[in-house]
């Protein structure tokens, strides 16, 4: 009878300490240096993210199976997807014909729909795959000129909202918490106070903020509202779609706010998108210049990188309504070439030291103000990364890393090859000219310690 008691005890505490556990934080939280991601164990986790924000509202659970194991075969980390679609989410039903909401209503939710983003969520994470999930695309709060809305939040809901999904997914840890959704806040409004009343529903529930790893997706910066807020974790940018745009001066920018909060372009230029939305004029996006923002960004201090296919992002398909030019199907979109050399900008920054890395402007002699002209140079304690964004020749100021001695190879971004170039003394100032030069031909020179087995 005792043991019988002590077993049902035994077995009651078990429970209990595995419900506890399932209430634990994301499994990632904000390096001790505050400049990276990392496991909860210190282990560094670099965010390279692709861009599906209509995955849970138009693929079937086949289709969006198909998605996620592709990009996890390439390497990708994190998805962002959106719970409350931008492509009139509110009133187009899913593949399975469920709204998200009953009369548009955001403390009526549909079980129906809801039970379909699980499935998505779950097998993300059997596929070590994070989402970054958005509550709601930001035209549910301010509609603006080319959003579908309708306007259904407010402070008061918004929190309801908020805890009702923090509630539903305070078990899955793959969970990176978006707030927002592509609108900045307007003045002499509620949008503030609606973002703030969404996140604090959500670390409520979710059991406080740091079990709650949270951003804010803007058009712009996110630290221009809520960098000091203390749920938001790391600060999102949109450089948005255009060529010119000069990523590192945005990254700079927040990477030297306090408090020290990591940042990021989490909307970059989109690979096949019509530049700055202008077809007639700009024709679609360079595949070249997609990859550009990745390395730019990077190597001015971002702890990662979203990329981003027009036609992935909004599930393109003959069947449905084609938005912002797409000029193919999703599904024949997967193996585009900026999509595929994101395999290697992550193969490149996984393959030295990431806690340790800063952006170094001082390495480089000079550089030219122009994109796709422009070299950057990262580095750690015995390693640098020196990005040509068109193989144009550089010279370096030596003597940055530790080391009598170098060892430089180039890294091909379009490839994923590297080539010794050399072993050089490490002092003084040196040129150093890439295999090759052009559009179509940016390349990163590593120069590492030589003690250093790499």
């Amino acid at each position: 009878m005792i043991n019988r008691f002590m077993k049902t005890l035994f077995f009651t505490f078990s429970a209990l300490l595995l419900s506890l556990c399932s209430l634990a934080q994301s499994d990632l939280r904000v390096s001790d240096n505050g400049r990276f991601l990392v496991y909860q164990d210190g282990t560094p986790f670099f965010y390279l993210g692709d861009t599906a924000w209509e995955l849970f509202h138009r693929l079937n659970r086949g289709e969006a199976y198909l998605y996620l194991k592709d990009r996890a075969g390439k390497g990708f980390t994190v998805i962002q997807a959106v719970v409350l679609a931008e492509h009139n989410g509110l009133e187009e039903p899913n593949a399975y014909g469920e709204l998200p909401l009953t009369d548009n209503d955001p403390a009526k939710p549909n079980e129906a729909y809801f039970k379909h983003v699980d499935f998505v969520i779950e097998k993300a994470a059997e596929l070590n795959l994070h989402i970054a999930l958005l509550p709601t695309w930001g035209d549910k709060v301010f509609k603006n000129k080319w959003g579908v809305g309708p306007e259904i939040f407010n402070p008061e809901n918004a929190y309801k909202y908020g805890r009702f999904i923090g509630n539903r997914y305070k078990h899955n840890r793959n969970i990176i918490w978006v707030i927002g959704g592509d609108r900045n806040p307007r003045e002499d409004s509620d949008d503030v106070e609606i973002w703030r009343a969404m996140a604090r529903g959500i670390v409520e529930t979710v059991g406080g903020n740091d079990k709650a790893l949270m951003t804010f997706h803007p058009q712009t910066a996110s630290s221009t509202w809520f960098h000091e807020d203390e749920w938001l974790d790391f600060n999102m940018l949109q450089t948005s779609h255009c060529a010119d745009t000069k990523v590192w001066e945005k990254i700079s920018h927040d990477y030297n706010l306090k408090p020290v909060k990591p940042t990021m372009d989490g909307e970059p230029m989109y690979e096949e998108i019509p530049v700055c939305f202008d077809l007639e004029k700009n024709g679609y996006s360079d595949p070249n210049d997609v990859r550009r923002k990745a390395y730019l960004s990077l190597f001015a201090g971002a702890h990662g990188h979203t990329y981003g296919c027009n036609n992935v992002w909004q599930m393109y398909a003959p069947e449905r309504k084609r938005h912002i030019s797409a000029t193919r199907p999703w599904y024949e979109s997967l193996d585009l070439p900026g999509a595929s050399s994101m395999t290697f900008v992550r193969k490149l920054m996984e393959s030295r030291p990431m806690l340790d890395r800063i952006p170094d402007p001082s390495m480089i002699v000079s550089s030219s103000d122009h994109y796709r002209e422009r070299v950057m140079a990262t580095r750690g304690n015995d390693y640098a990364f020196i990005y040509s964004s068109s193989g144009h020749p550089f010279e370096v100021v030596m003597g940055r890393i530790s080391g009598k001695r170098v060892k430089a190879s180039w890294y091909n971004p379009r490839t994923g090859e590297t080539t010794i170039a050399g072993v050089y003394k490490n002092k003084g100032v040196r040129k150093f000219t890439p295999p090759s030069q052009g559009n179509e031909h940016d390349w990163v020179l590593i120069m590492d310690d030589v003690k250093r087995a790499y």
